[in-house]
């Protein structure tokens, strides 16, 4: 662990993360078929979502809402021990997550298990970002919005790449989708050009 965070297969999570759950989650939690996973990158509106779902499930009686924290009632798989989450909670359970595709536990590819993914406008994610990672302490705050443009551009953002959590069809699409919008900006006006 350091200042900058923590360092798991060439992606930096924020210092609450630790590699031993990271590789835990991705190896051996395991999805059971009744499970929801909301996914999501960082500052994307996750716990919007928890909350939706949640009243969803209680049929709009908030009592179960207003009394359990959300991240007991979705906790999220990548930051404690997965194996304990196992044994915590009959189904249907509910969890949240950050972790790119190419990360996210192997046991989900072979369950019935249901995931939610919540894109957000990166210019959103980016501003809402840099507001929370400066007043925290879970990583090293940034020194500037500009800095933190930087590091989110070049794929080193507080999860990873924004990008690099889409699956391939997902990342031509927005390619795809992002050169029909920048036709007539000049050339080289953006860095990662």
């Amino acid at each position: 662990m350091s200042e900058d965070g923590v360092w798991f297969e060439g992606i930096r999570f924020p210092n609450c993360y630790q590699t031993e759950n990271l590789r835990t989650a991705r190896e051996k939690f395991v999805m059971k078929d009744e499970d929801t996973v909301i996914v999501s990158y960082p500052k994307s509106g996750t716990q919007w979502l928890i909350e939706i779902l949640c009243l969803i499930h209680s049929r709009g009686d908030p009592k179960w809402v207003q009394s359990v924290p959300f991240w007991k009632r979705s906790p999220w798989i990548e930051l404690k021990d997965a194996e304990q989450l196992d044994r915590d909670s009959e189904g249907p359970r509910f969890f949240t997550s950050h972790l790119p595709f190419h990360l996210f536990p192997k046991s989900f590819f072979t369950s019935k298990g249901k995931v939610i993914y919540i894109i957000r406008n990166p210019r959103d994610a980016l501003v809402s970002g840099y507001f929370f990672w400066s007043r925290t302490n879970f990583a090293k705050n940034p020194d500037s919005l500009e800095q933190f443009f930087e590091q989110f551009i070049q794929g080193n953002g507080s999860c990873g790449d924004w990008k690099n959590h889409f699956t391939v069809a997902q990342a031509e699409a927005f390619d795809k989708l992002y050169e029909e919008k920048m036709k007539g900006f000049p050339e080289g006006l953006f860095p990662w050009e």
